[in-house]
């Protein structure tokens, strides 16, 4: 029997009104993601990868085919999704603790009661590590910390699908290992299914599934990589041989989307 996938992008094309007429973004993708699954999007800066987030979130409407969110048509937007961005955004008048629990004021519907609610709360920040901060300000918080608290906040109501726009782009180099690590804990434990944008190539292979490469704008499927990597992965896997080879492959794909010759191929 076939698994239904959580998530189904069909044929789903899209293009912005501007002044001088339509500008095309998307252009019939096409990809699922299953039950638990992790897929990560990758391509040239500016290809629509962003757009393709607010398609499956339901904040915008394909101009053609459709999104396809727990075997229903996605027409606006799914309390079932959890979403994490770039930037935190955490109020700063509320506790860490309370910003975690802002999501379950907005959306209806989540079955938890406030003494559930807190206790949920509590077993997420302390899964990113942040047990005893509760009581903490986001100022008071370093960004590595503020992203964790913003990632236990998009997981507060059990979303099925969590989205993740660039979550860690904006951190260094070592506390964003260190989050890639927790996020793929949060993943396997949460049993939540994942769409992460992101440009960074490393980032992509550990957490991920499968990674699709976007072509340049109007973006279509470039290129599809399924990661050879289990759920026991360590950031050391990086540097074994086949990942280095797939991570120099999804480097060409990209360099093939952007109109460029790969380097092999100019040096010949």
């Amino acid at each position: 029997m076939t698994t239904q996938p959580v998530i189904a992008i069909e044929g789903v094309t899209h293009a912005y009104s501007t002044e001088t007429g339509p500008l095309p973004v998307l252009e019939d993708i096409s990809f699922n993601i299953a039950p638990g699954g992790f897929t990560a999007v990758v391509g040239p800066s500016g290809c629509g990868k962003s757009t393709l987030t607010k398609l499956v979130s339901g904040l915008l409407k394909p101009d053609a085919g459709r999104v396809i969110l727990d075997g229903k048509p996605v027409t606006s937007p799914r309390p079932t999704v959890g979403m994490a961005f770039q930037n935190p955004v955490l109020l700063e008048w509320r506790s860490i603790l309370r910003n975690v629990l802002l999501p379950l004021e907005i959306v209806r519907g989540h079955g938890l009661s406030r003494e559930a609610a807190e206790a949920r709360a509590h077993e997420l920040l302390a899964l990113v590590g942040l047990s005893g901060f509760e009581d903490k300000r986001p100022s008071e918080l370093s960004g590595g910390m503020r992203q964790r608290a913003s990632l236990c906040r998009a997981l507060i109501h059990r979303p099925s699908v969590l989205i993740l726009d660039e979550p860690f782009g904006a951190l260094d180099a070592f506390t964003r290992e260190d989050l890639w690590q927790i996020m793929f804990k949060l993943r396997i434990e949460q049993r939540v299914t994942c769409m992460l944008i992101t440009h960074d190539l490393r980032e992509s292979m550990f957490l991920a599934d499968e990674v699709v490469v976007l072509s340049d704008r109007p973006a279509g499927i470039q290129h599809r990589l399924t990661v050879p990597l289990g759920h026991d992965r360590t950031i050391e896997d990086l540097y074994k041989p086949e990942i280095v080879e797939c991570l120099a492959e999804l480097r060409r794909q990209i360099q093939i989307a952007q109109g460029r010759q790969p380097a092999t191929e100019e040096a010949a």
